[in-house]
């Protein structure tokens, strides 16, 4: 759900939605979410002080309280 959720997200913000990748790393206590774009991108997904990516990833721990588990979001370059 989360992975759909980040992608989703991810594809809205960019130019060119076929190079949204999102891989899922399970721990026992938490998941970590990769995002990875087009490299001119990157900025779109990021936003001006990171103000992007921070919502990003406060509506990802909103979506993962349920679980119970941690969510983390990387956004690799």
């Amino acid at each position: 759900m989360e992975k759909d959720l980040i992608e989703y997200i991810a594809k809205s913000l960019v130019n060119d939605p076929s190079q949204v990748e999102v891989t899922v790393i399970e721990g026992e206590k938490s998941t970590i979410l990769e995002l990875k774009v087009a490299s001119e991108d990157i900025g779109k997904v990021i936003g001006k002080h990171g103000r992007i990516a921070k919502s990003m990833r406060t509506v990802l721990q909103a979506a993962s309280a349920k679980t119970g588990k941690r969510a983390v979001l990387e956004i690799l370059d």
